[in-house]
């Protein structure tokens, strides 16, 4: 399959390890932007599941379609409860006391084996080899049922949608009374493959997705750099897969939150390989998060091209992109006017609130900082949590809707 040759390809080139920084899969946009903020969504959905199993006195069950290397456990055994104060130490909202079993499947064996091998001491964990499709391969018999049946990355966009709903039947079949469901697809109508939008979202449209972006980038237009189909998806097509399966099941699949997985800090955005306007924010944004190095801020700044008849999307990017800059531009006039007098800015009334309430931050932000007299602030202090700002815009102006790199549906399956 080609896609098991893209992946093994790109472990090969080791920047599938476990490691962080300004590169790489696990760079720092992934940690503290992506995957923290598919936590923020996921926590409220977390938090109600682990009170009910601790009202039973029972364990909670996971399992993760299409593990991978096991991102997935790492992802939602790091969601937190919520966000605390100062004086707060919050632990993780799935405690390893609660935790009762997470399995992990996957069709690759080079990831599996680095699964295994990155979490081979923790016996709650099994990581296992298997084709989801053609649903799941295993009733209540072989595996007890599951509280949580996750699907991240992109997984879900492997298949088409006829598999997708045989799996979420078997799914049904396979669950408790009650349990979540989190699939995660490509969206439709992400910035970083603008050349595709003419496509009609009456079709079943699979892209010609490459992994370039694991490359450096005087080697991302290697010609053997594999490519494989994966599905885009916005959030009626998903909501049209649940409402199949739930007429073919007979159990209630419940919507209970989407969300755009990625809008500012796609890969894609840094190779350009389907919209060659693409700014490259990948490498500003990580730089951004990492400790004593300081980023030209205005490398941030996104000079959006519209496309032609597809005004519902423009008026939304501009927007967005807009908000952005805004953001980045009063730092920067607050970093250049900083004084003793404090920093002096203006939040026009037509900002969104979101908008606002992050320049206001900034500005507390920059004003404390700028009395410390030990470390780098700048780098260190002021220039993440512009970071976090800039996510925090990311997850309140978005539509939740196939804008992002990838497109999050968290579903109760209900049998009561």
């Amino acid at each position: 399959m080609a896609e098991v040759k893209a992946y093994d390809q790109a472990a090969g080139t080791g920047r599938y390890a476990k490691a962080s920084g300004l590169g790489g899969k696990y760079d720092n946009v992934r940690r503290f932007w992506e995957d923290q903020l598919t936590g923020i969504f996921l926590r409220p959905y977390l938090n109600e599941l682990v009170k009910r199993k601790e009202k039973t006195m029972s364990r909670l069950r996971i399992l993760d379609m299409g593990c991978g290397s096991g991102d997935g456990f790492d992802l939602i055994m790091a969601v937190t409860s919520k966000d605390p104060e100062l004086y707060e130490y919050i632990s993780q909202t799935i405690r390893p006391d609660i935790l009762q079993e997470y399995l992990g499947v996957d069709i690759n064996d080079t990831l599996l084996e680095q699964a295994r091998d990155h979490f081979g001491g923790n016996p709650k964990l099994r990581f296992e080899k298997m084709d989801l499709g053609h649903g799941l391969p295993f009733t209540r018999k072989e595996e007890k049922p599951f509280d949580i049946y996750l699907s991240l990355y992109g997984t879900m966009s492997h298949f088409h949608d006829d598999t997708v709903v045989e799996l979420l039947v078997d799914i049904c079949k396979h669950a408790p009374d009650r349990a979540l469901f989190v699939g995660d697809w490509l969206g439709r109508y992400s910035y970083e493959w603008q050349d595709l939008w003419h496509v009609s979202p009456e079709e079943e449209y699979f892209m010609d997705y490459r992994i370039s972006y694991i490359y450096p980038p005087e080697e991302r237009h290697r010609h053997d750099i594999p490519v494989f189909p994966l599905r885009l998806m916005t959030r009626q097509e998903i909501m049209d897969i649940a409402l199949r399966a739930e007429k073919e099941s007979g159990v209630k699949i419940r919507p209970l939150c989407f969300f755009d997985r990625s809008m500012l800090v796609g890969r894609h955005l840094a190779t350009g390989d389907y919209n060659s306007h693409c700014p490259d924010l990948r490498l500003p944004i990580n730089s951004l998060f990492e400790g004593y190095v300081r980023t030209d801020l205005e490398k941030l700044l996104v000079d959006y091209v519209p496309r032609r008849g597809f005004d519902h999307l423009n008026s939304f990017y501009e927007s967005f992109f807009l908000s952005c800059n805004t953001l980045v531009e009063h730092t920067i006039a607050m970093l250049s006017g900083y004084g003793s007098d404090g920093v002096d800015t203006v939040i026009e009334p037509f900002y969104p609130e979101p908008l606002k309430e992050a320049i206001r931050t900034m500005k507390v932000v920059v004003e404390a900082a700028g009395q410390l007299r030990f470390g780098d602030a700048r780098a260190n202090i002021i220039e993440t949590h512009l970071g976090y700002s800039l996510r925090k815009l990311e997850m309140e102006l978005q539509t939740g809707t196939g804008m992002g790199h990838g497109l999050v549906g968290v579903f109760e399956i209900d049998k009561r």
